[in-house]
């Protein structure tokens, strides 16, 4: 179908505000000028209590954010990780995707805050998330929640280190996972994709704009094999956490994020594909302005509750 024409004019405005191309800034720049682009259109959720903590990390202590909704605990939690490319967002930028699914989950939801490129390449992002996984698993009980009873879920990037942490989770002998939310994620070094070629002008992510993530992500030489980012080359995916990834139709990373639900599959993994119409990516983090991504953020929630069940 055509791009939504709400997006159309978003887009349209976006162009026409002036606003230099992201891969021009510095990643500085960058995260000044993008910072508070998500939270601008969505909506803030009141909850019964949000605090900022700093957890034990590989490389020094990690920022994290405990959102914590109404309920009798113990809550399920949910491990959230932020989009932007392994170079921008925070805390603050994914603030309201984080207070609306623990609204409507009901869960606890543990953002974190985990190392940026290019001060810390490759693998700073993914050792960051899989330790602070595992200190949720460890202290779940410290912040009322259920420790048989955890998921992890991001965008993009943070859709990236969502199923990385599934991975490592599999290969290092825990944390156990009830299930893991993949929006829009990158999962492979390929630019050569269907998607990659019809979407990577003019829908928001572009071509130029992913090299430059990657490009900074990327040190120096990196096997792409590595499935500590390329999930979708990863040899085996038997015993993986159920999976449900998002994807949109106008973004460059819609086919490999649909690739990867179907390698899922194809190893025995329960895996739902969801491809939402009319959208490109980043449409997840506006409810405000897009029908589309309230809808997708309360079918995010329903799916997550089923997956967490009663508690154990």
């Amino acid at each position: 179908m055509p791009l939504d024409p709400l997006a159309k004019q978003f887009l349209d405005q976006l162009e026409a505000g002036g606003l230099p191309p992201l891969e021009s800034m510095s990643p500085a720049d960058a995260r000044l000028a993008t910072d508070g682009m998500i939270c601008a259109f969505a909506e803030t959720q009141e909850l019964a209590g949000v605090e900022d903590r700093r957890i034990p990390g590989p490389a020094g202590e990690i920022p994290v954010r405990v959102y914590t909704p109404e309920g009798r605990v113990p809550l399920p939690i949910l491990v959230y990780f932020h989009g932007g490319g392994f170079v921008i967002g925070s805390l603050d930028s994914h603030d309201p995707i984080c207070r609306a699914l623990a609204a409507r989950i009901p869960a606890i939801v543990v953002a974190v805050d985990y190392r940026l490129a290019p001060e810390h390449p490759f693998p700073a992002a993914a050792e960051d998330a899989y330790a602070a996984t595992s200190w949720v698993a460890a202290h779940a009980r410290d912040i009322g929640g259920d420790a048989g009873r955890i998921a992890v879920a991001g965008d993009s990037a943070g859709g990236n280190l969502s199923a990385v942490v599934s991975l490592l989770a599999r290969e290092r002998g825990g944390p156990s996972l009830a299930h893991q939310l993949l929006i829009y994620p990158v999962t492979d070094f390929s630019f050569e994709t269907r998607s990659h070629i019809e979407n990577g002008e003019g829908y928001f992510l572009t071509r130029s704009l992913m090299e430059w993530f990657l490009g900074h992500y990327f040190s120096g030489p990196t096997p792409r094999s590595d499935t500590r980012f390329a999930v979708l080359r990863a040899p085996d995916l038997r015993g993986l956490p159920p999976a449900t990834v998002v994807t949109a139709e106008f973004d460059p990373l819609r086919d490999e994020g649909e690739s990867y639900a179907a390698r899922l599959r194809a190893a025995g993994v329960p895996a739902e594909l969801t491809r939402v119409d009319g959208m490109f990516h980043g449409f997840f983090g506006m409810p405000a302005l897009f029908a589309q991504a309230a809808t997708a953020i309360d079918a995010a929630a329903g799916v997550l509750r089923k997956a967490f069940g009663p508690r154990s």
